[in-house]
């Protein structure tokens, strides 16, 4: 099984800030389109946000747009989420997914992203 990892959950004040990181042993993320979901207790899966392969294009859900940074280091072969100004609303398991085609834009950040997932990191946001 491919192996793809998120890390850096943890419990995070309200308003304050949190990096998370997606990295795997086996896919070169910049080949794929990296995108970042958030299931909370209780709701269905949900996406934050994508970048795309090879080029740094990126695209946010309204919610957390501005607020929330995709970023990718191509030599520790990571796709970060930074989560700046976070809300209890934040609150959620967040995981990562790969998906070989690349894209990232609305149109195709939707429930059939990915092929490749993570098992999630925890984030909770409180007081």
């Amino acid at each position: 099984q491919v192996q793809i990892a998120e890390s850096g959950g943890g419990l995070v004040q309200p308003g304050g800030s949190l990096r998370l990181s997606c990295t795997s042993s086996e896919l070169t993320l910049h080949y794929f389109g990296v995108g970042w979901f958030r299931q909370a207790p209780g709701k269905e899966r949900e996406g934050v946000g994508c970048m795309a392969g090879f080029v740094p294009t990126t695209y946010y859900v309204d919610s957390v747009k501005g607020r929330f940074t995709i970023s990718r280091d191509n030599d520790r072969n990571t796709v970060y989420l930074q989560m700046a100004d976070v809300e209890p609303e934040d609150t959620a398991v967040y995981y990562c997914a790969a998906d070989a085609r690349g894209y990232c834009d609305a149109s195709h950040f939707g429930p059939d992203f990915g092929g490749f997932w993570g098992q999630g990191t925890q984030v909770k946001v409180s007081s």
